[in-house]
């Protein structure tokens, strides 16, 4: 399991609402769909984080069930 960094977020709550919406279409919980975008803007501005294969393994099999998922 990948070991994740917890810590508190405050936000809108209004911004916080859209949140949830969009993970629900998503399939995601509030929380997936926030580190979901962040991941995305760092892809988008080049900035991703080098992790290690097994992390890689494990992301890329996530990604595949959530892409299936949504079509």
């Amino acid at each position: 399991m990948i070991k994740k960094k917890s810590f508190v977020l405050r936000i809108d709550p209004d911004v916080y609402d859209a949140i949830e919406k969009w993970a629900a279409q998503e399939f995601r919980s509030a929380n997936g769909q926030i580190e979901w975008i962040i991941t995305k803007a760092l892809r988008d501005a080049r900035r991703t984080v080098v992790k290690t294969n097994n992390e890689n393994q494990e992301e890329d099999l996530s990604d595949q069930s959530q892409s299936s998922a949504s079509e």
